[in-house]
C-alpha cells in the first residue's frame, strides 16, 4: 500500500492553488488541522480571528469530505502532535504551506527535526519567499515603493493550481469542531452579527472576488478611499487565513483588467512588503523599527485607550470607524489610517496598545500587515509615515465622507446632524446631540501635543 501523505494546513485552508496539497499528487492523503495557542503565545488567534477560523474550518471540512477525505483536527502542542500522527498514519512526507511569523519558525524547526527532516514547506501565503526578493545590493528592502518596483519587474505570478477532483486516504478521527472552543464566550455577544456580513471559507472567498472584480475593481484608486461607499474588496481576512491564495487575486484582476487594477495590485504588495519586513525584522510586533522611537514620550493612560476602543473620542470619524469594527470585526482601510493617528499622535497612546486591539477585534488580523501598519502610522516603521504627518480627523472626514454616510451610519446619534457639521458636531449651532462626548483632545491641541512630543524624542535620541 503506498504510503500517505500528512498535509498539515495552516495559513492555507483552501483546496484551489495549495502547492502543499498539489505536491501530495494523488497519493492517500492525512489532512490536518492543529490548534497551537501555545506556540503562539502572545499572538494567538484574537476573538474576532476566532470566530473566522471556527467557520472557515467547518468550511474546510466540508469540502474536504465533498472529495473523500474529512480534516483531522486536534489541539495542543503541533510539534509534538505532527509527528504522532505522521508515525501513527505510516506518512511518508509532511506537507504545509510556509508560515512567517517569527514564533511559527521556531516551531517548524523543531517539527522538521523531529521528523527527521521531511517537513516540506511550500510559499503559499506570499507570492515570493520574503528571503529571496532583495535589493541591488543584496540587502532586504526597507522602502515599499522600490520593493513594489521589483515585484512588478518579475513578471506575472505563476498561474493559480487546480483543486483537486477526489482524494482518498486513511481516517485518523479527530476532535469534533466544537472541542476547539473557537467560538468567543463574551457577553454580550458582540460576534453575533458576523455572519451577516462575512462568510469565511474558500466559496466566500471567491463569491467576494468575483463580486468586487466585477462592480468595485473599475474606479478602485478614488472609491477605495470612500468608507460610505462599497467599493473596497474586502478580501483581507479571506487572504488572512489562506481561503485564496494573493496570486489567485493576482490573475483574477489582471483578468479583468478594469482601471484601477495596478492601484489594486499594489495593495497586494503592501502586504507582501508587510511580510518581508516581518522576516527581516522579527521585532517588527512589539519594538519600532526606527531605534530612534525607543524615546518617544508617550502618556499611557487607561481613560483615553477605553474611550477610544468604545468610538467615544467626540471625532465622528474616529468612533465611527472603532463602532465598525466592534459591530463587524473590520474596518475600513482609510478610516484605520485616521483612527491609528488619532491614539498615537493626539492622545500620545503607545502603538502597540493599539495594535493589540486590532488584533483582537479584526478579523483580518495578521501579524505582518498589523504590525507594519501600526509603525507605519506611528512614523517608527520601514517606509514610515513622516513624523510631521498628524491626519486631521474632521478634514479627514470631510474629504472622504462629505455628507456624513459613512458616520451616520455607525454613530446613529449624529443622524440628524446637518452635513456641514456631521464631523465636528460641536461647531454646530445647538451643539452635539445629547449623550455624544466633546473631543477627547481639542482639535487645535491636538497636532501640538504630537510635534512636540516628537521635537522630545528627537532631542532625546540627539542631545547635541
Amino acid at each position: 500500500m503506498e504510503a500517505p501523505v500528512l498535509l498539515w494546513f495552516r495559513q492555507d485552508l483552501r483546496l484551489a492553488d495549495n502547492p502543499a496539497l498539489h505536491a501530495a499528487g494523488g497519493r492517500p492523503l492525512l489532512a490536518v488541522y492543529v490548534l497551537d495557542d501555545a506556540a503562539a503565545g502572545a499572538w494567538a488567534h484574537g476573538g474576532a480571528s476566532r470566530w473566522w477560523l471556527h467557520h472557515s474550518l467547518a468550511a474546510l471540512d466540508a469540502a474536504l469530505r465533498a472529495r473523500g477525505v474529512a480534516l483531522h483536527l486536534a489541539r495542543g502542542e503541533a510539534a509534538r502532535i505532527i509527528p504522532a500522527l505522521a508515525a501513527q498514519a505510516g506518512a511518508a512526507e509532511v506537507h504545509a504551506g510556509r508560515l512567517l511569523e517569527p514564533w511559527a519558525r521556531e516551531r517548524d524547526k523543531a517539527v522538521h527535526e523531529a521528523l527527521g527532516g521531511r517537513l516540506v514547506l511550500h510559499t503559499s501565503a506570499t507570492l515570493h519567499e520574503p528571503h529571496a526578493i532583495r535589493t541591488g545590493q543584496g540587502r532586504p528592502y526597507t522602502v515599499y515603493t522600490p520593493f513594489a518596483r521589483t515585484l512588478f519587474a518579475r513578471g506575472e505570478p505563476a498561474p493559480p493550481l487546480p483543486a483537486p477532483e477526489r482524494l482518498h486516504g486513511p481516517d485518523l478521527p479527530g476532535l469534533p469542531l466544537e472541542a476547539l472552543e473557537l467560538l468567543p464566550r463574551d457577553e454580550p455577544q458582540w460576534w453575533r452579527g458576523f455572519a451577516a456580513d462575512w462568510t469565511p471559507g474558500e466559496a466566500g472567498a471567491q463569491a467576494r472576488i468575483a463580486r468586487f472584480m466585477a462592480q468595485a475593481l473599475r474606479g478602485y484608486g478614488e472609491g477605495r478611499n470612500l468608507p460610505g461607499t462599497e467599493r473596497t474588496a474586502r478580501l483581507s481576512p479571506h487572504l488572512r487565513f489562506g481561503e485564496v491564495s494573493p496570486r489567485q487575486v493576482w490573475h483574477a484582476a489582471r483578468a479583468a483588467g478594469a482601471e484601477g487594477e495596478d492601484v489594486f495590485l499594489k495593495e497586494i504588495l503592501w502586504r507582501e512588503f508587510s511580510y518581508h519586513l516581518l522576516w527581516h525584522r522579527p521585532e517588527l510586533p512589539e519594538r519600532p523599527l526606527d531605534p530612534r522611537f525607543a524615546a518617544f514620550p508617550f502618556e499611557p493612560d487607561d481613560r483615553l485607550l477605553r474611550a477610544w476602543k468604545a468610538g467615544r473620542t467626540g471625532y465622528p470619524i474616529v468612533d465611527a470607524g472603532m463602532r465598525q469594527l466592534w459591530q463587524t470585526g473590520w474596518m475600513h482601510n482609510r478610516v484605520r489610517m485616521v483612527v491609528a493617528s488619532l491614539l498615537v499622535k493626539q492622545l500620545l497612546q503607545p502603538w502597540q496598545a493599539g495594535a493589540a486591539c486590532f488584533w483582537d477585534r479584526l478579523v483580518d488580523a495578521d501579524l505582518a500587515s498589523n504590525s507594519a501598519s501600526w509603525q507605519w502610522i506611528a512614523g517608527c516603521g520601514a517606509d514610515a509615515s513622516p513624523y510631521f504627518r498628524v491626519f486631521n480627523p474632521v478634514l479627514q472626514g470631510e474629504r472622504f465622507d462629505p455628507k456624513g454616510d459613512y458616520v451616520r451610519r455607525w454613530v446613529p446619534e449624529l443622524a440628524r446632524v446637518p452635513d456641514r457639521f456631521v464631523h465636528k458636531p460641536w461647531a454646530a449651532p445647538d451643539g452635539p446631540p445629547a449623550g455624544y462626548p466633546a473631543p477627547i483632545v481639542p482639535p487645535e491641541r491636538g497636532r501640538q501635543r504630537a510635534l512636540a512630543a516628537y521635537a522630545a524624542m528627537r532631542a532625546a535620541a540627539d542631545p547635541a
